[in-house]
């Protein structure tokens, strides 16, 4: 793809609440489980189930792109056994939900690396995407091994490997590096189990996105909660700097 200087990822030019990107941090799914007395994978599989749910809300709510944070780089430091969890249950979510998902006009996209995940998991990934590549419906951004400050640094070393000079180094130029490019920013960042952090999730396109928390574990986390994030959203004038027409 060659480097549009004039796309941009941004909606900085809309001061209403417009609504093409919903980011989700699922955050709970063990303490879902703890509190149920059954076990983290458990958790991590409830978890998985509800995304099906959520992807159909957002489809009518005429929502475009949704990116869900499913691993992070940092989460290669938990136990080896919930690690291995996750990614089996990564891999039983591509093989159970992809032609579903495809049959529904949804377009599988994965940010993150996938040079660290196992081989068959590899082609797992890429298969899901190949297959569903000229869906419209809805984008689903899998963020899986996935870190805000290491997307930048690979970007970066991208941007080396091509022989930018310095001063064509911008804001257009660094965000058609990263895995987001050519999509719009996300709109509304939503975090469930009650965590008040962003927890190196979107780093560079998280810089105007609207924020909303709820204590609501994401197995939990059903269409009517949806739905008062989005009616929070709604509710938010986004001013992306500015300031209304006052006396200063």
């Amino acid at each position: 793809m060659t480097f549009n200087p004039h796309q941009s990822n941004s909606s900085l030019n809309n001061e209403v609440a417009v609504l093409n990107h919903v980011a989700i941090i699922m955050d709970g799914n063990g303490r879902w489980a703890e509190d149920k007395g059954l076990t983290r994978t458990e958790g991590h599989i409830a978890g998985t189930e509800n995304i099906r749910r959520i992807i159909r809300q957002l489809i009518i709510e005429n929502v475009k792109y949704v990116t869900l944070y499913a691993f992070s780089t940092e989460n290669w430091n938990r136990p080896t056994n919930e690690v291995d969890s996750l990614l089996r249950i990564l891999s039983d979510a591509i093989f159970n939900e992809t032609n579903e998902m495809n049959d529904e006009g949804v377009r599988i996209r994965h940010l993150g690396r996938i040079d660290r995940l196992p081989l068959p998991l590899q082609k797992a990934i890429n298969d899901s995407i190949n297959l569903t590549s000229t869906n419209q419906t809805i984008n689903l951004n899998v963020a899986f091994d996935y870190g805000g400050r290491d997307e930048i640094i690979q970007a970066v070393r991208r941007m080396i490997r091509s022989g930018i000079k310095p001063e064509e180094v911008t804001e257009e130029r660094l965000a058609f590096e990263l895995y987001t490019r050519g999509m719009p920013d996300p709109d509304l960042i939503i975090r469930t189990a009650g965590e008040m952090r962003i927890s190196n999730f979107m780093t560079w396109q998280s810089n105007y996105a609207e924020y909303y928390s709820t204590s609501v574990y994401w197995p939990d986390f059903d269409e009517t909660e949806l739905n008062k994030a989005l009616t929070e959203y709604n509710n938010r004038k986004r001013k992306f700097g500015k300031v209304d027409n006052a006396v200063v």
